[in-house]
């Protein structure tokens, strides 16, 4: 059987590929991180040409992709998408991004990251971060069922047939369910997170039913009653997608930068790609051509047939680009360079199965890997091997100031690529804490990503210059960072810092300004277009609300009154007229000029300061939606940035503990939680620094107690405990009142049970050791 060439390079999107779809020969679908989905129509076979049109544009990252075949009612099809912003976007792809989409599905409470599609066309299937899994059917668009019990992200979800479901977890189970809800049965699917699962036709030679791939690179598979028949051994890292053809042909994707193919039980192909992780793969149920999205934003089309191959060029610019890929050491297991064999071995030994790989130590020193080609039975030169990267020797510029080194940091489980600066002169944990900050991540991560800089920049002193390497990676994959990877799992020679208390005010200013201000701009013609002219925003107010977010782009939620400039008054409108479905993009905005003197002395025409308005803007509904507090809750927090804005946080503490008691009694939002979390943080550093009252302090002890009791997130409890620390160091009737009335030591050690975080016993060691004091 011939193998896959490359067929076509689609170059368009601006941050990694994550999904792809491929649901006939004449057109490609994919969805990016950059926050768009695109249509890639095929113009010509010979060469094969594309042309790609912008099918959406989400407020943030999108994970995963569908597509609904044509029907008498949709009879181009409809295109289905998913992400962090929560909804699931259905659309026609001839629709423009700023027309009406078919539906938004509302539901899930965090990032919807996997979608299937009935094969009888009746129904769509959703999996997210808020560990369910949800049934919409079409043309109905509310939601049918939802899937319960997993405990952990459901990463992937397939319609089976028109009565199952099946589902693979982070709880490193795959579960059976009917299109009603109920469980059928669970199967235990591997040691590791389960990732992607799809159909086997009728027919296999394993006989199997289903596939699923883990975390531990296998794939395994399955019959329906939860039997395994055979496993497919040949990654090297984490399987992110799996495809099946027609035929029986399974197609699989990963962090090891390749997409395989599978007959039977055996690879027959192994196609390396210039990126750090190809996120899907997907096949066209009519000719076999499989189509790729990768971290390198490019999608890819691979055929067999030699009618529809790239042109020399282009298959050349593959070929070359894969060869010149950089593959960190760390990810090859530990060899002697000295001992490694010559280029002589490449004609003088064959391979001994399809996508084994050989490092080769070259004349120049240089080593590089080769990986065996079973069907060209020749062995490819997939990339040189580097140290860990750290700097070229001379600073690099970022946001107009020099550094030592500018890491790329890909956040797993979908997070952006985030740029880390890094002095030399600099505190390793100093310059993460920051980081962290900077980027509204988990502080989780802080030891990682401390640990990380110190790896990478072992043996450079300051002032100092780092040889470049004699082949950089034009991908950046030779320095990029994954939480969780070995790099950042190497032990620092630096001491953490010690955690409480704490001292510095925290706030959420993460924000997409532009998604923002288009989506404001797309209600403000909705209102106008349904006759509510007398709330919309007029030329001059969307003129003001321009140049408010330019600035806010450019320089970020300042606590100038350049950052308020006539917006403040804007903002509040949003908040307090526009129709409650339609505030939250207002609340958005609203949280971050928070930080402003002006915003914490703006007093309403009709009364009230910018707490009532947050409060009213949030709630006016039963129940209020948690996201629109979620924001309200941010702005509470962004706060205390000001010196005004503490008195008046202070003042309204009250009135500030009414609205979160009410909104996270049985929230499971983890935004909301972490936000309320922060807020404490901010009252405990205020109460350590300022006056208090003793009530006010055992309030929030209180409250804090019923998160530590209730709550399971690490982040959550985390901030929780560090929170609770910084109020114990007060003084010892505060102590006395927490060990004695309230409680606490009972609801840490709870705490603490349930994470296995090693920051929530940190702190937790810290806590214990205050309280004996």
């Amino acid at each position: 059987m011939a193998e896959y060439e490359l067929s076509a390079s689609l170059a368009g999107h601006e941050d990694d590929v994550r999904a792809v779809a491929f649901p006939t020969s004449k057109a490609v679908i994919s969805a990016s991180r950059d926050q768009t989905v695109r249509l890639w129509k095929l113009l010509s076979d010979n060469p094969p040409i594309y042309d790609a049109t912008i099918s959406s544009n989400a407020t943030t990252f999108v994970n995963t992709v569908a597509y609904i075949p044509p029907s008498a009612p949709y009879p181009e099809g409809l295109i289905v998408s998913g992400g962090k912003d929560t909804i699931v976007d259905v659309r026609e792809p001839s629709k423009a991004p700023s027309d009406n989409a078919e539906a938004l599905l509302v539901g899930h409470t965090s990032n919807v990251c996997a979608l299937d599609v009935d094969t009888a066309g009746k129904f769509i299937v959703s999996g997210g971060w808020d560990a369910e899994a949800r049934i919409w059917p079409i043309g109905q668009w509310e939601c049918q069922a939802v899937l319960r019990g997993h405990e952990g992200s459901v990463w992937a979800v397939l319609a089976y047939d028109s009565e199952t479901i099946i589902t693979g977890c982070a709880d490193k189970l795959i579960r059976v369910f009917n299109t009603s809800g109920k469980l059928l049965r669970t199967v235990r699917g591997s040691e590791e997170p389960v990732r992607a699962v799809c159909r086997i036709p009728k027919g296999h030679s394993s006989g199997a039913d289903f596939a699923s791939a883990s975390n531990d690179g296998i794939i395994r598979l399955w019959t329906l009653s939860g039997q395994q028949v055979a496993q497919l051994l040949g990654h090297e890292s984490f399987i992110y997608s799996l495809a099946c053809s027609p035929t029986g042909e399974i197609y699989s994707s990963g962090e090891d930068r390749t997409v395989r193919v599978w007959k039977g039980t055996e690879c027959i192909q192994t196609i390396t790609h210039p990126a750090i992780s190809v996120w899907g793969v997907a096949v066209c149920p009519e000719n076999g051509d499989i189509v790729s999205g990768a971290s390198d934003r490019i999608v890819r089309v691979f055929t067999r047939d030699p009618e529809r191959a790239a042109d020399a060029e282009t298959t050349k610019l593959f070929e070359d680009s894969v060869k010149a890929s950089s593959i960190p050491q760390q990810q090859l297991p530990e060899v002697n360079k000295e001992k490694l064999p010559g280029p002589e071995f490449l004609v003088q030994k064959h391979g001994t199965k399809e996508g084994q790989v050989q490092m080769i130590r070259e004349l120049n020193g240089a080593v590089t890997a080769h990986q065996w080609s079973a069907g060209q039975q020749q062995w490819i030169n997939v990339g040189t091997v580097v140290d860990a990267v750290g700097s070229s020797g001379k600073k690099v510029d970022y946001l107009g100031k020099e550094y030592d080194y500018v890491f790329d940091v890909d956040i797993e489980d979908g997070k952006p690529a985030l740029k880390l600066p890094y002095n030399l002169s600099q505190n390793p944990y100093e310059a993460a804490t920051k980081f962290i900050g900077d980027n509204e991540l988990p502080v989780t991560y802080l030891d990682q990503v401390a640990n990380f800089i110190t790896t990478n920049t072992q043996g450079a002193t300051l002032g100092q210059s780092q040889e470049a390497p004699s082949n950089p990676d034009p991908w950046g994959s030779d320095n990029r960072y994954r939480p969780g990877g070995e790099a950042a799992a190497a032990a620092a020679n630096t001491a953490p810092p010690k955690i409480i208390p704490q001292t510095a005010y925290l706030n959420i200013l993460v924000a997409r300004v532009p998604a923002l201000q288009k989506k404001l701009g797309e209600l403000n013609q909705t209102l106008i277009a349904d006759g509510h002219k007398d709330v919309s925003l007029n030329p001059s107010e969307l003129s003001v609300l321009a140049s408010l977010c330019k600035h806010l782009e450019t320089s970020g939620a300042t606590k100038t009154s350049q950052s308020i400039a006539g917006g403040l008054d804007i903002a509040v409108k949003l908040v307090t007229t526009w129709p409650y479905k339609d505030r939250l993009p207002g609340l958005d905005l609203l949280r971050l000029l928070a930080v402003a003197p002006e915003t914490a002395t703006f007093s309403h025409p009709q009364g009230g300061n910018i707490i009532d308005v947050l409060e009213a803007g949030a709630t006016e509904s039963t129940p209020p939606a948690e996201n629109h507090v979620m924001m309200a809750v941010r702005g509470f927090a962004n706060l205390f940035e000001s010196t005004e804005g503490r008195k008046l946080a202070v003042g309204q503490f009250d009135k500030i503990q009414q609205v979160i008691k009410a909104a996270v009694q049985s929230s499971t939002n983890r935004n909301l939680l972490v936000a309320v979390s922060t807020l404490y943080i901010n009252y405990a550093v205020y109460f350590k620094t300022a006056s208090a009252t003793f009530d006010q302090v055992l309030a929030l002890l209180e409250s804090l107690g019923a998160i530590l009791n209730t709550q399971t997130d690490s982040e959550v409890v985390y901030r929780a405990l560090v929170a609770t620390g910084t109020l114990l160091t007060l003084d010892e009737e505060t102590r006395s009142a927490a060990k004695d009335v309230l409680g606490m030591e009972k609801s840490i050690h709870k705490a603490v049970e349930k994470a296995a975080d090693p920051r929530v016993k940190n702190v937790s060691r810290e806590i214990a050791g205050v309280l004996r004091s």
